[in-house]
C-alpha cells in the first residue's frame, strides 16, 4: 500500500490551467476555486505549454503542481514535472476540465470542487507512472495509457470542434468510421525479462497503466502494482458496426480474439512499410518501435473515494 498522510506543507501551490479544455466554462470557477486554495493560477496559451509551465513551476519551488484541463492537458504537466526531475517530491493533483477527464474519473475525482476538497482533505497516494521511449528516444512519462491502432487513429481525426459538439461521444462516432477503412496492424509485442511473446495482425493495442480496456470492475487499473496491463484486439473484422453496439462490442467484456498481458517493461516493434499512430494519454506520436515500462510509485497526488488500490 502506498498511503501517504496529506499534502504537502508548502505555501508554493502552482495550476496550470487550460482555458479552452472542454467547452472553456470552466475557468472563471477554477480561477475562483485556486485563489481560495492557495494557488498560483498560469494559462496555457498553445499545445505544449503546460510542460513548460509545469517544469517551470517545479524548478521555481512548487511543492504542488495541479493541472485543470483534459488528459492530454495532464499529461503534458506530468511531462514537465518528469523533465524538471521533480518526482516524486512535487505532487501532483488533477483537476478535470476537459471532454472526457479519463485519468480523473480513474482516481476518484469528480469536478472541480471536489478537486479542490481531495487536495485539501482526501486521500493521498502514491502510483505509478508509464514511460516510453519512440524510436530510441527519451522517456515520455503516460498516466493512463498508451494506445497503437484504432483508438488512436479515432483520437487523431478527432477535431476540438467535435468534441465540443459532441463530447465522449466524438470518439465514438470517429471510431465506427474508421473501422470501415482501418487495415489492422503487425506488431511484435516482447515483455523485458521474459513472459508471454506475442506476434500478430491487431485492430489496436494498448498499453495500460491507470487505464485498460472494460472488464470486471471497470476500466481502472491498478496503478500500484509496479505492471503495466497490455491489452491486444486481434480481430475487428468481425465486428457488427451498429452504433454503440459496435463500440461496446469491440471493447467490451465479451470481445472474443482478446489478448491480455502484464508486465514491468515491454517493446513494441511495428512491421509495417510506414510507422504507427500511437496516443499517449491522448498525445500523439509516430513511431515503428517502442520501449514502454512502469516506473513504480514515482508520483503522488489525492484520490477520490472511488479510487480502488486494487481493481480486480
Amino acid at each position: 500500500m502506498r498511503h501517504d498522510d496529506g499534502p504537502p506543507a508548502t505555501d508554493q501551490r502552482t495550476l496550470v490551467l487550460n482555458p479552452v479544455s472542454g467547452d472553456g466554462s470552466h475557468t472563471d470557477h477554477v480561477r475562483e476555486l485556486a485563489d481560495a486554495h492557495g494557488f498560483d493560477v498560469r494559462e496555457t496559451e498553445r499545445s505544449g505549454d503546460a510542460i513548460e509551465l509545469a517544469r517551470t513551476a517545479a524548478e521555481e519551488g512548487a511543492d504542488l503542481v495541479a493541472a485543470c484541463g483534459g488528459d492530454g492537458t495532464l499529461n503534458e504537466a506530468v511531462r514537465g514535472l518528469w523533465n524538471a526531475d521533480a518526482l516524486p517530491d512535487t505532487a501532483f493533483a488533477v483537476v478535470p476540465g476537459g471532454t472526457g477527464n479519463n485519468f480523473a474519473g480513474n482516481v476518484g475525482v469528480e469536478g472541480l470542487d471536489h478537486a479542490f476538497d481531495l487536495v485539501e482533505t482526501g486521500e493521498w497516494r502514491t502510483v505509478d507512472l508509464g514511460l516510453v521511449r519512440v524510436d530510441g528516444g527519451d522517456p515520455v512519462p503516460f498516466l493512463n495509457s498508451c494506445v497503437g491502432g484504432l483508438t488512436a487513429n479515432a483520437s487523431a481525426s478527432t477535431s476540438s470542434e467535435q468534441k465540443d459538439r459532441f463530447g465522449v461521444l466524438a470518439y465514438v462516432f470517429n471510431a465506427l468510421q474508421e473501422m470501415t477503412a482501418f487495415d489492422g496492424l503487425t506488431l511484435d509485442i516482447t515483455p523485458v525479462g521474459g513472459g508471454e511473446h506475442w506476434r500478430g495482425d491487431a485492430a489496436c493495442v494498448l498499453v495500460g497503466n491507470g487505464r485498460r480496456f472494460p472488464a470486471e470492475g471497470g476500466t481502472q487499473a491498478n496503478m500500484e502494482d509496479g505492471h503495466l496491463d497490455v491489452t491486444v484486439v486481434e480481430d475487428y473484422q468481425t465486428v457488427d458496426l451498429a452504433g454503440e453496439a459496435a463500440v461496446h462490442r469491440l471493447f467490451g467484456r465479451e470481445t472474443e480474439n482478446i489478448t491480455r498481458l502484464q508486465a514491468t517493461a515491454l517493446d513494441v516493434t511495428v512491421r509495417e512499410a510506414d510507422p504507427v499512430t500511437f496516443s499517449l494519454d491522448g498525445e500523439l506520436a509516430t513511431a515503428a518501435d517502442l520501449h514502454v515500462e512502469c516506473r513504480a510509485g514515482v508520483l503522488r497526488l489525492p484520490v477520490g473515494e472511488a479510487y480502488d488500490p486494487a481493481p480486480e
